[in-house]
């Protein structure tokens, strides 16, 4: 059976752990992407196309017939590709997160890194061919005139690929991330940055987040392509074809959220906290160990403001959620390191008997997060660069009194930055005194401001995001 709506992405909605005994365990795909696309999935005749992950997603793919995992599991529409794991490890790992990832969001130690060798070159090979195989499935099961909706960073060579096997079929490409300026995309090797916007082009729609990434995109088009670029019309021409860009912001699912922050494993998370923290304020931060989360710095403006007003100590705790994340990369398991080191100090600095300055949390906890939504102050998001950002735009909604102070440089600061105290994300004395400013804020203008933060986060939620997309290939 072909389809007409699908959806091709990494990480896909459900994901499979393997027992002893082989028997596998289904569960919920991580991820804002899919929490993001799995809402919509849910009430869209659709087939989601994903790679396998791990060890147990593989063995669910050999049970599955031709990797449907609808045929061999309660799975809903889904079909996993097992890419050998080599060749995964490198597309996603070497290029995926270690390069593309760094160069969108601007995280390279440029006098050191990157360095594009033989070994890079091996690497990129591995990237075309893991497209390459996203390629051939979506032409696989897209039925005639297919509308195909490809995610993000990982699959930026797939649409170029899909066009030549499938040219019937309406595609488009969503990048959930920044887009470089030419400038810093121009650390890529010439070829490889070409190969990625063409690959791209191949699309008859490239939707982003935000207008400024959109047109860091174009004008990576007209630099490295030549492309003729009309910023009105948000339209490139290349390669005799027409290709429009969309700026599609992703909010959220406010109904939704609410009734899940309701839920009693949310409540007794919430006592928990209260017994911890008692009648002191609460300043919430809510990221993964992601280098571009900007954490380190998030801590050293808390420790500056802790130093700085001591009328302040034992009257606020700061609640830091740290998840884990990328730990089978080395930069990434040394900054998880160099976040615990930051709040080890705060603590020996800080802390009295009677009072922890600092409650770090190093492991995921859903209804733990939610929890800590629901009862903070101030909540702080100061990332170095970001597509979008949904702890921005899920605190208000959770929170009837929480002041966001956040970073400029996060996407949702297009949105919600009238509302929140910006702030440069590098400048650690500016975040501690815009953490005080939020203290301070009286509460009739925290009320106001919480409220049109609320507004402006649930306008334009999955449902919308996505047919808003759909309907640009009609």
């Amino acid at each position: 059976m072909s389809s007409q709506v699908l959806i091709a992405s990494n990480r896909g909605p459900v994901s499979f752990t393997m027992a002893d005994d082989g028997a596998l365990t289904m569960r919920r795909g991580g991820g804002g992407l899919v929490s993001g696309l799995s809402e919509v999935a849910r009430d869209t005749d659709l087939l989601w196309v994903c790679a396998a992950l791990s060890h147990g997603d593989r063995g669910a793919v050999r049970l599955a017939p031709g990797g449907r995992l609808d045929r061999a599991f309660d799975a809903g529409p889904v079909r996993m590709l097992d890419i050998p794991p080599t060749v995964f490890h490198r597309a996603y790992n070497a290029v995926a997160n270690s390069t593309l990832w760094f160069v969108h969001h601007l995280l390279y130690n440029t006098p050191v890194t990157p360095q594009f060798g033989m070994r890079f070159r091996r690497e990129w090979e591995s990237y075309r061919d893991y497209n390459g195989a996203f390629a051939l499935a979506l032409a696989e099961e897209a039925g005639p005139g297919a509308r195909v909706m490809i995610q993000d960073y990982h699959l930026t060579l797939t649409p170029a690929m899909l066009r030549v096997e499938r040219p019937d079929l309406r595609i488009a490409h969503f990048s959930h991330t920044p887009w470089a300026p030419p400038e810093y995309f121009s650390l890529l090797p010439d070829d490889v940055a070409v190969e990625v916007l063409s690959g791209i082009l191949g699309a008859d729609h490239a939707g982003f987040l935000t207008a400024r990434w959109a047109e860091a995109f174009m004008d990576c088009c007209a630099a490295f392509l030549g492309a003729r670029v009309d910023r009105e019309s948000r339209t490139i021409i290349h390669d005799g074809r027409t290709v429009r860009v969309g700026v599609h912001p992703l909010g959220v699912n406010g109904e939704a959220l609410l009734a899940r922050a309701a839920e009693p494993d949310v409540e007794s998370n919430m006592a928990a906290i209260r017994h911890m923290v008692g009648d002191r304020k609460l300043i919430v931060r809510i990221d993964r160990t992601e280098l571009s989360k900007n954490i380190v710095r998030g801590l050293g403006a808390y420790r500056e403001f802790l130093a700085g007003h001591p009328e302040w100590h034992g009257k606020v705790v700061h609640l830091a959620f740290a998840y884990p994340s990328r730990h089978d990369l080395p930069e990434y398991r040394e900054y998880t390191a160099a976040v615990q080191r930051c709040a080890k100090e705060i603590e020996d600095e800080f802390a009295t008997e009677d009072w922890d300055p600092l409650i770090l949390n190093v492991h995921d906890d859903y209804p733990r997060s939610l929890a800590a939504y629901r009862l903070a102050d101030v909540l702080l998001v100061n990332p170095i660069r970001d597509g979008m950002n949904l702890v921005a735009k899920e605190g208000p909604i959770l929170s009837r009194r929480c002041a966001l102070v956040l970073s400029r440089e996060a996407g949702a600061a297009a949105e919600l930055g009238a509302d929140s105290l910006l702030v440069n994300p590098y400048d650690v004395s500016g975040t501690a005194a815009a953490l005080h400013q939020a203290l301070l804020l009286p509460e009739e203008d925290r009320a106001g401001r919480c409220a049109r933060l609320r507004e402006a986060a649930t306008a334009l939620p999955p449902r919308r995001w996505f047919d808003d997309q759909l309907a640009a290939l009609e």
